[in-house]
């Protein structure tokens, strides 16, 4: 017996409504994801365009929960940082300028322009890079994850990843269905 008859023995056994579910649930995986869960779903028998949307819901539920909970972390740690910044200024006396360890003065650091530049940057091209070329190095939900934590906006990251996740499901369902189509005969 070989692997798709394997696969596709398996997958009758289990009701037909509940086939994309294990497919949904599959692309909710890290490094499985909606790619190589479509593919399975393909291989097992699923009619491919059914195991391309299970696989791409599975995968963008997972990213969507990824951001949220990580935007929630980020927020609630800068607002830690921030109460104690704000606890610094209010338990010194308040000056325009502090006094370095060498009695210099020292300006309050504000932020640079290169770093606003590099951020406006980010949002506007790196997003769009980091989310579609992202599959080839690393999951979407790591790739999410890093994009949050860097104070990329929720929806920005949310778009992108799931243009992303249409995009490469869609070509690996393509050419699960392709190459089986080939083997099958």
């Amino acid at each position: 017996m070989n692997v798709l008859d394997l696969l596709q023995n398996l997958m009758s056994q289990v009701p037909i409504l509940v086939q994309p579910l294990i497919v949904a649930v599959a692309a909710a995986i890290p490094f499985v994801e909606g790619e190589l869960a479509s593919v399975l779903g393909v291989w097992a028998g699923l009619d491919p365009f059914i195991a391309a949307i299970a696989a791409m819901a599975g995968n963008f539920a997972s990213v969507a929960v990824v951001v949220v909970f990580g935007a929630r972390i980020r927020t609630r740690i800068v607002a830690r940082r921030m109460r104690r910044t704000e606890f610094a200024v209010v338990a010194k006396p308040v000056i325009d300028r502090a006094v370095g360890p060498d009695s210099s003065v020292v300006e309050p650091k504000t932020e640079s322009k290169g770093a606003r530049r590099f951020k406006r940057f980010l949002v506007r091209f790196g997003v769009p890079g980091a989310s579609i070329l992202g599959p080839l190095a690393i999951p979407t939900q790591f790739t999410s994850a890093l994009l949050v934590s860097t104070g990329v906006a929720k929806g920005w990251v949310l778009l992108w990843q799931g243009i992303s996740i249409i995009l490469w499901t869609t070509l690996t369902t393509l050419i699960a269905t392709g190459v089986l189509a080939l083997v099958t005969g």
